[in-house]
Order: structure tokens, then C-alpha cells, then sequence
């Protein structure tokens, strides 16, 4: 068996892993949309590094756009296979993907590219999904036993568990896709998973411990109140529309079910956000019992009497016309597309305002230049003065921390892991997390070089 690395290896976007059988089958593990870098990024998304047609099965970890956002291509250039993913992986694919499509569009015409892929290539992407439930071990053929189990990284997020029979004997193999944190305000804990011989392990923050959540309502408030009442401000909370937006809704909720958030308006101005955001209501079946405890309470936990929901583009030039002090949540995180742009290109300048990041940055995204202390940015064309202020809150990051990975592999015995491969990662980081792996005890790690293929 040989496993190829495509994306996501020393960097943290674009993940594909391909596993190869000795008869030939092609498994491809994800295929996500690099992005952040640039030329580098349009480059390595124009082209597979191995043939589309020769693929015989792709299995999706998760929806977001770094794991999925190259299958409408693949598709494009010859891929005919089977999707396998989770029932709310495909419900948010759908989303997407199909924004991920217009954006290539609408950004086309502006940098003067053609789009990876069109809306008539996402819908026939689309018919060849196939979804497996969580915790029901699926054959896919005589060689390929796939289980999903639940990783508590985004709705739908999943480790891919795969038994395969190779050169007669049966090899197991675990890709952890993204793994989420155990202390999750909504979501379930990451899943023990079977025993594996084989495992990729993504490692974003695994050289760090996330802040505790215990008061992460308590900070939350301090900042509203600090910027939106003190300052008078605008405060613009950069979000990836799928997670991230739905935890901070609801924190919102949290605090003004209680009477703590201060008398301003609050506004999700994205589409895909809304869209998600009821998805996530019709899926409680992945909620924690926290989270189902508290609904009971409040039927609710997305919405609440300050809360905007903007979908239509009139709306939101309104919303960039309002001087009064609020609260905008907008896509996307990293702030290299989405509404979110026009909100910082109109307050940037304003020294009472505050842009308030809540997740990793690729230091070559707008996000990246702005929390590494750029004074002026270019947004749209234009020169940007940067006065608002950069805050930071990373209790609502998504992924797991160096806690949240050793306590996501602690289920494995380690004299039965042959090699785990570190993957979705800056290599600093990889390295950190190769050193403390081993210190407890873990062995044969690797950190995958792009483009490079291992046989095990």
C-alpha cells in the first residue's frame, strides 16, 4: 500500500491524501481547495498531481472548503466515482460549494482568471455523493470497509476508518479528517475510533493549549461592551460561516438570554451563515447534552431579539451605511473574500472600532497581514489605513489543541500503530507535536513532504 500526499502536508490547506492498493484501486481521502497562497494557490488548484479518471473511490472528511472545495474540478477533469460522506456533510456541501462557485466567478472578472469550476460542474459533483451514517461500518467493495466516526469538528466532520484488504492480509487505516476539541460548546466530543495500523493526523494547533472556555462568555461581553458602549464602535467579527458563526450566535444568545449583552444590534451578514445555521438546527442529533439540555430552555440557541439575519445585498449596503454601534458577524474567517471585506474596508480607519479574530489566520490571507500588525492594507484595489484595534479570542477555535489530538489518540494501543503521519500543519508546529508524541510514547512519525508518496 502506498499513500501520496497532495495537499495539506507542511501546510494547511488544500488536504488530499491518496491511498493506492497493490491491485490498482485509488482511494482519495479529500479534495480540498488550496488556498491563502496566492499564484501558488490558483496554481495547485489547475492541477491534480495524479489522474482524476484513475480514482476509484474519493471519501470526504467534512464540508469545508479546504477539504472539498477541488471535487467540483475533479469531476470536471474526469472523476466518476462515488462520494462517500456523512448525511450533514453532504447537506452543507451542497451550500458550499456552490458559493465556492460564484466567488470563482465574481473574482474572475475582477483578477482576470477563469473559475476552477462552474455551478453546472458542482451540480454533477453532487449527484455522485453517497451518504453513510455515523457508527455503521459500510462496505464499499470486496477490498474497502468504510466507518465513519464523529470527530466534533464541525457538523458532520468525520474520521474516515477504513479496513482494507491488501496483498491478501487486512491493513487498517485512520484519516482523522479535522479534529475538534472535547470541551465543544455544541457539538459532540471527538469519537474513540478502531485500532489502526496506519494514521493521518491533522496537527494545526498542536503545539499550543487553547484558552479555557469556562469564561469565554464573560470576555465575550467585556469586548462588546468595551467597543460597541465605551468606544461607541463598530466590532466585525470575521467568521467562517459553517461552525464558527453558530458558536459565537451562540454565546450572543447565551448573553442576552441572561440580560448581559448591552442594547445593541447584533447582524450575521452572510448567506452561506444563515443557510448553516439552519442546517445546524435540523441536525441536534450531533449536538453534546449540554447543548440539548440548554435547547430545552431556549428552543432556540440561534436567535434572539438583536439578532439580524442578512441574506439579500441591499441589505447589507445598508448595514455598511449605519453609524450606530453594533455587532456584525460576516464570512470569511480569514478575510480574503466574502462580505466581511466591504465591513473592514469601511471601518478599518475607524480607531473606536475593533476587528475581533477568533481563529487561525494563513499569514498571507488579508486576516494573516492584518493580526501580524499591518498599518495599511489593500481591500478591493485600495489602500486601507489600519486604527481599529486587532482583538483575539481563541477559545472558538474548531480544532483541537495538542490536549485535544494526544486525548483524540489516546484510544489507540501504540504498539499497534506502524506509522502515523502528521498532516494540515505548519512544520514548526508538526515538529513540536512530532517531539511530544514522542515523548509520550508514540513512535514512527512522519511529516509528509507535498508530492511525495510512502510506501507502508
Amino acid at each position: 500500500m502506498t499513500i501520496s500526499f497532495y495537499g495539506a502536508a507542511q501546510t494547511v490547506t488544500g488536504s488530499k491524501h491518496l491511498v493506492t492498493l497493490e491491485n490498482g484501486k485509488r482511494i482519495l481521502l479529500d479534495c480540498g481547495l488550496s488556498q491563502g497562497q496566492g499564484n501558488k494557490s490558483d496554481d495547485l488548484n489547475r492541477t491534480f498531481e495524479f489522474e482524476p479518471e484513475n480514482i476509484t473511490f474519493l471519501i470526504l472528511s467534512h464540508a469545508h472548503i479546504d477539504h472539498s472545495g477541488l471535487i467540483p474540478k475533479l469531476v470536471q477533469d474526469g472523476y466518476n466515482g462515488p462520494i462517500f460522506c456523512t448525511p450533514p456533510t453532504l447537506k452543507l456541501c451542497e451550500l458550499l460549494l456552490r458559493d465556492s462557485a460564484r466567488i470563482q466567478g465574481n473574482n474572475g472578472d475582477l483578477e482576470g482568471l477563469d473559475p476552477l469550476y462552474t455551478l453546472e460542474d458542482v451540480d454533477k459533483a453532487l449527484t455522485l455523493f453517497q451518504t453513510v451514517p455515523y457508527n455503521q461500518p459500510y462496505q464499499i467493495d470486496e477490498d474497502v470497509e468504510l466507518l465513519f466516526t464523529d470527530t466534533g469538528h464541525v457538523l458532520g466532520s468525520a474520521a474516515i476508518n477504513l479496513k482494507l484488504q491488501d496483498e491478501g492480509r487486512t491493513r487498517t487505516l485512520t484519516f482523522s479528517g479535522d479534529i475538534g476539541r472535547f470541551a465543544n460548546r455544541i457539538l459532540n466530543k471527538p469519537q474513540e475510533f478502531p485500532q489502526a495500523e496506519i494514521i493521518i493526523c491533522e496537527s494545526t494547533y498542536g503545539n499550543r493549549v487553547h484558552d479555557s472556555l469556562e469564561n469565554t462568555e464573560d470576555r465575550l461581553e467585556k469586548i462588546v461592551r468595551e467597543v460597541c458602549v465605551e468606544r461607541q464602535g463598530k466590532l466585525l467579527i470575521p467568521a467562517f460561516s459553517i461552525g464558527r458563526t453558530q458558536e459565537l450566535i451562540y454565546s450572543l444568545n447565551y448573553l442576552a438570554e441572561e440580560g448581559r449583552l448591552p442594547d445593541i444590534k447584533v447582524f450575521v451578514d452572510s448567506p452561506l451563515s444563515v443557510y448553516a445555521t439552519d442546517i445546524m438546527r435540523e441536525h441536534t442529533e450531533c449536538f453534546n447534552d449540554t447543548m440539548l439540555a440548554y435547547i430545552k430552555e431556549d428552543p432556540d440557541p440561534f436567535g434572539f431579539p438583536q439578532l439580524n439575519y442578512i441574506t439579500e445585498v441591499e441589505d447589507s449596503k445598508e448595514l455598511i451605511k449605519m453609524d450606530e454601534p453594533c455587532v456584525i458577524i460576516s464570512s470569511s474567517g480569514m478575510m480574503n473574500a466574502g462580505r466581511i471585506q466591504h465591513h473592514l474596508k469601511n471601518n478599518l480607519a475607524d480607531a473606536n472600532s475593533a476587528v475581533l479574530v477568533t481563529g487561525y489566520c494563513e499569514p498571507s490571507t488579508l486576516g494573516g497581514k492584518l493580526t501580524g500588525g499591518a498599518d495599511r492594507v489593500f481591500i478591493h484595489g485600495e489602500e486601507v489605513e489600519v486604527r481599529a484595534e486587532m482583538m483575539e479570542m481563541k477559545e472558538y477555535s474548531a480544532h483541537g489543541d495538542y490536549g485535544d489530538i494526544a486525548k483524540f489518540l489516546h484510544c489507540q494501543d501504540k504498539d499497534q500503530i506502524q506509522k502515523i503521519f502528521l498532516v494540515h500543519g505548519e512544520v514548526p508546529v508538526m515538529k513540536q507535536l512530532k517531539a511530544d508524541l514522542e515523548e509520550i510514547g508514540y513512535q514512527n512519525i512522519e511529516i509528509p513532504e507535498f508530492r511525495l508518496s510512502y510506501v507502508v
